[in-house]
This record gives C-alpha cells, sequence and structure tokens, in this order.
C-alpha cells in the first residue's frame, strides 16, 4: 500500500514539475523549516553520463542535473528510508549518432552539408527516483527503486565541419517523435558525511523499461544513465544547533532544579 501511495506522488509530482524551477530557489530560503529528526530536505546534483540503446555507433552524452529532495525515516531507530524529490535539470541522450535524412524544405541541401557530420540527441526530463534506502552503521547506504521521467524538451543537433574548421550546426525539435512519459529501475551506492551535516555523495545507475520512442518499428530505444551524485541537506546545521542548544538547556535547567532541591536538605542538617 506504501508504495502505491508513493507511486502516486511520484506521478503527481511529475504532473506539476513544469512549474517547479523557481522551487529550487524556495528550498534554499526555507530549507531549515522542513527539516526535522524524521525527514531531511535539501538540494541534490551532479554529472551524468547517458545514452540510449540500439543505435549503433552512439557514445556517452555528459550533462548536469539539479533538484530537490527529501530523505523520509521510515521507522524510529531503523535505518530505512525513502528517498524521492524532483530533477528539475535531468538530460538523457546520446552524442555522434549517424546522421538521417531530413524532411523540411531544405532537406536536400542539408543532407548533403552534414553527410559527414554527426548528430547529438538532446532529451531533457524532469525525472522522480522513488528509492528505498538502507544506511550502514560506517555511514554507507544502498538504494533501488522506480524513477519517472516526464519529457519535455527533444532536440537533434546535426553539427560538421567545413573547409576553415569552424563548427556548422543545425538543431532539429524531435520532441513529438517521443513518448512523454519514461519508467525505469534506478540502484545506487553513497556514503553520508556525518561532519557535514549528513551531505551525501555517491553513484546511482538508471535503465529505462521502456521504448522512448512512438510507433518504433524497429529495436526498442531505451534510455539509460549513470549519475554522480551529491545531496546537500538546507538548514540541518541550523537545526542540529538549535536542538544541541535546546539540549543544553534542558541539562542546565535539570541541574538546577536538583541543587535547589538538595538546599533544604543541607540546611536541616
Amino acid at each position: 500500500m506504501k508504495i502505491r501511495k508513493l507511486l502516486i506522488a511520484g506521478i503527481t509530482l511529475l504532473l506539476i514539475a513544469q512549474g517547479m524551477q523557481g522551487q529550487v530557489l524556495i528550498s534554499l530560503l526555507f530549507g531549515d523549516k522542513l527539516n526535522s529528526p524524521t525527514l531531511k530536505f535539501g538540494l541534490d546534483g551532479g554529472a551524468n553520463f547517458t545514452n540510449i540503446s540500439n543505435i549503433s555507433g552512439s557514445k556517452y552524452h555528459a550533462g548536469f542535473n539539479l533538484g530537490f529532495y527529501f530523505d523520509f525515516l521510515l521507522k524510529k531507530d531503523k535505518p530505512w528510508y525513502i528517498h524521492t524529490g524532483v530533477l528539475v535539470k535531468s538530460p538523457m541522450g546520446a552524442d555522434e549518432i549517424s546522421p538521417y535524412h531530413l524532411s523540411n524544405p531544405d532537406s536536400a541541401y542539408l543532407d548533403t552539408l552534414f553527410a559527414n557530420g554527426s548528430v547529438d540527441r538532446q532529451l531533457r526530463y524532469f525525472n522522480v527516483p522513488i528509492l528505498v534506502r538502507y544506511k550502514f552503521r560506517n555511514n554507507l547506504f544502498i538504494e533501488i527503486g522506480p524513477m519517472l521521467g516526464l519529457l519535455y524538451k527533444a532536440n537533434d543537433e546535426f553539427s560538421t565541419k567545413i573547409e576553415n574548421e569552424k563548427d556548422l550546426t543545425f538543431e532539429n525539435k524531435v520532441v513529438d517523435l517521443y513518448k512523454r512519459i519514461d519508467v525505469g529501475g534506478m540502484a545506487g551506492i553513497g556514503y553520508a558525511i556525518s561532519a557535514m551535516n549528513g551531505m551525501n555523495f555517491g553513484l546511482r545507475y538508471y535503465y529505462g523499461f521502456m521504448d522512448i520512442v512512438k510507433n518504433n518499428s524497429g529495436d526498442p530505444q531505451r534510455n539509460s544513465s549513470f549519475y554522480l551524485f551529491a545531496s546537500l541537506p538546507i538548514g540541518a546545521g541550523e537545526k542540529a544547533k538549535a536542538k544541541n542548544a535546546a539540549k543544553a538547556q534542558e541539562k542546565k535547567m535539570k541541574k538546577e532544579q536538583k541543587m535547589k532541591e538538595q538546599q533544604p536538605e543541607k540546611e536541616k542538617k
């Protein structure tokens, strides 16, 4: 039942993701209000290296991703968490694909011009991971679960070199050729740095379960990506300081109360 609710929550996040860019700034301003002993909130980002299956000769496309995350502690004193959130900037795609025929008024000219060039396929998604995480005593953790993607932009960038070696490029918008939703599995390993208020870093791998191309009559094309990530809690440091200060104040009050209770006994003696 919990998994079903999490999947519904993930789909909901995808549907509202197009208005989420501003949330990254809001996260920086109000992150300290969202952190608690059972909930950690912050920014998640890093580098990723993506490819698309069954495209002959394609190479990995390098990019950067950025978003915000929530870590939910499932049960007190147990090291099980749910890691979720939205990667607002999350590129997918592949580089150095062989050029194909362009269907537009200048296709004959463009086909000739880019015949010896290459194509970089740039797919842009809002991604929502929903990962179950287990944290070991040595601060290492492993995680696994689904990731949902919402495609909002897709371009093929043709490039070649002319005689003076200047790059010549042409951008072909192909978003209508691809399915808007992508679903796949993600697994990762990481380490939590306790000395830095719970900052995490690690490696994740994603592989899509769906053929991303509409009406594809050939071999299925699926997204895959390696993520080098770092997660930075927002406001966790202030929360920890406040909590420690409250504990120190409580300890001081108890000590003073104990001294007051002992004072009459000393006077009697």
